[in-house]
């Protein structure tokens, strides 16, 4: 069934290719030529974060974009053989022109319209490569729009007038390429550049009802009930919330009515924003999520009127929420997102992270966003998260087949189709049991999990259950190694006190005490991706059993003081 679904999606994502190659053609060019509007009526709010740094790093010809710096030496980075396509995708998105802005000066003004004007010389009139990408090129128009006036600061009116005939030609370019694009992020952002377009420039009426009728199509279906994105990635959430909101004051500054799937997105997004979000300000590593910059977090928080304690269920996102005091544990527990928008989703199924005040104890390994991509497997295994692995297998599958992954990238194939998950609250104690079925086809066991946080979140008891899938089904057909992870994150110091118990620590002296009756804990080495600086060591506790002699056990995580704790050996 799932290659099916696989060579499904090829075939639809082949012809989507051929369409689009045959739109980007000589035949379709002429389409894209047309009326140049004759000024910009209004420049949209960016809500990113802006260093003046940056713009000055740029002016010296230093592109610091996706996690590489990129030197020119004097030469227009338009015409640099840059290898890193992520590079090249965010040079050619033009959101750094941010920092132009930021910047306040004529040298930042000059200069960015000397890198427009480039890429208007070299790419403007030749639709090809990653320039020309919808996805990219959707980013272009919007930072276009919003840092107009940085743009055209100055500006003579040769440039002016080859600045909107360009502007006006990609539009074009994106409505007819919009038609051709799969459901995912790149045509919810496509949608989101048009309407921008037709509330920033001089058009028809006609324009704008249809380019809100569009986008409101797009949030429906790609913004889910509880507020998160189909992809059931956190990073989503952040991500389309900062194109969105600028996209809503700039229908009220416009004087226009916003389609109402604009104003329910932003209203559901905003709490899904927090749900997902640790006290200390970054964002739960699940499905593609990495390293948080979390002054973006609070940008774009500045903006919920709300303002109350995040939701605790996010049913059709597929996440649960445990919080207590200072204390806040986040868990997955939904199925694989679909598969033409599973390009970065995880088997994490029923992973969980904890964290406590300011500090992160038990995490995910989540991903390093600007890394090598030959290390995204492995980050996307199950055994890069804080659950369980059954004979070192993850509870799901990827196409990662390089015949394929031009087309589709390396969508999640596998994995678990029947979750259940109910809540279990009561009076000082928030909890949930969940299970799922990923394991089921090749070992025939469920995965059962409860997570309860008591004792005024003083306490977290897990309880990890394998079950056979029918009573007759014997324990002793095979063996069944499993291994229940808890990975640490980086900046915790692991230490066993006087009992003999393994504590989690932090520098500012908070600590939980790890304990298990059925098995003793062992440490091994693990990477957390996720780190601002990049990959980082740390250790992870272990649980390893054979589910035929030990079918379910219990642990707990309880937090403790320091005193009389010393390093383990």
């Amino acid at each position: 069934m799932n290659t099916t679904r696989l060579w499904a999606l090829v075939a639809r994502e082949f012809w989507r290719k051929a369409r689009r190659n045959l739109r980007a053609g000589p035949a379709y060019r002429w389409r894209y030529s047309g009326r140049t509007p004759e000024r910009v009526l209004i420049a949209p709010p960016d809500l990113r974060l802006a260093d003046p740094q940056i713009a000055t790093e740029i002016y010296y010809g230093r592109f610091p974009l996706s996690g590489r710096l990129v030197e020119t030496g004097g030469e227009s980075p338009f015409r640099v053989s840059a290898s890193h396509e992520g590079w090249q995708r965010s040079l050619h998105g033009f959101r750094w022109l941010r920092h132009m802005r930021a910047a306040s000066s004529e040298l930042a003004s000059a200069n960015a319209r000397v890198l427009v004007k480039d890429w208007i010389a070299i790419h403007g009139s030749h639709i090809a490569g990653i320039a020309w990408d919808p996805g990219v090129t959707a980013k272009r128009i919007i930072a276009w729009l919003q840092h107009s006036s940085v743009v055209l600061q100055g500006a003579d009116l040769p440039f002016y007038r080859a600045f909107l005939k360009s502007l006006a030609m990609q539009i074009r370019y994106l409505r007819s390429m919009a038609r051709e694009m799969p459901h995912g992020k790149d045509l919810l952002r496509a949608r989101i550049a048009l309407a921008f377009a037709a509330l920033s420039l001089p058009a028809p009426p006609s324009a704008l009802r249809s380019a809100s009728r569009n986008l409101a199509e797009e949030l429906d279906r790609q913004i889910l009930p509880d507020g998160g994105h189909i992809s059931r990635n956190p990073l989503m959430v952040l991500e389309f919330l900062a194109d969105i909101l600028p996209l809503r004051q700039t229908y009220a500054n416009q004087a226009e009515q916003p389609p109402a799937a604009l104003m329910g997105a932003v209203d559901r997004m905003l709490p899904a924003l927090r749900f997902f979000r640790h006290q200390e300000g970054s964002l739960a590593c699940f499905n593609g999520m990495g390293a948080t910059i979390q002054d973006r977090i609070a940008a774009i928080l500045r903006h919920d009127d709300t303002a109350g304690a995040p939701l605790l269920h996010a049913p059709h996102s597929g996440y649960e929420r445990l919080s207590i005091g200072d204390v806040t544990v986040i868990a997955d527990t939904g199925a694989p997102p679909p598969l033409e928008v599973s390009g970065s989703a995880h088997a994490g199924c029923l992973s969980f992270e904890l964290s406590s005040g300011r500090h992160h104890f038990i995490v995910n390994a989540g991903v390093d966003t600007y890394g090598d991509p030959e290390f995204r497997p492995l980050a996307r295994a199950t055994a890069a998260h804080s659950t369980a692995t059954i004979n070192d297998n993850s509870s799901a599958r990827f196409s990662h087949s390089s015949r394929l992954s031009g087309l589709v990238g390396s969508p999640l194939i596998g994995g678990p189709q029947h979750i259940h998950c109910e809540r279990r609250d009561g009076p000082d104690r928030h909890g949930f049991l969940a299970r799922h079925d990923g394991y089921l086809p090749r070992f025939g066991l469920w995965h059962e999990r409860e997570l309860i946080l008591s004792n005024r979140g003083g306490t977290l008891f897990g309880r990890d259950s394998f079950l056979a899938d029918t009573p007759s089904r014997t324990r002793n057909d095979a063996q069944h190694l499993v291994t229940v992870r808890f990975h640490l994150h980086p900046e915790i110091n692991l230490f066993t006190d006087s009992g003999g118990h393994y504590v989690l620590a932090a520098d500012n002296g908070d600590a939980w005490m790890f304990s298990c009756a059925e098995v003793a804990p062992q440490v091994e080495e693990s990477i957390y991706f996720a780190g601002i600086a990049g990959p980082r060591i740390t250790r992870q506790l272990l649980l390893s059993f054979d589910a035929s002699e030990v079918p379910e056990i219990r642990w707990r995580l309880k937090r403790v003081r320091l005193a009389g704790a010393s390093l383990p050996n």
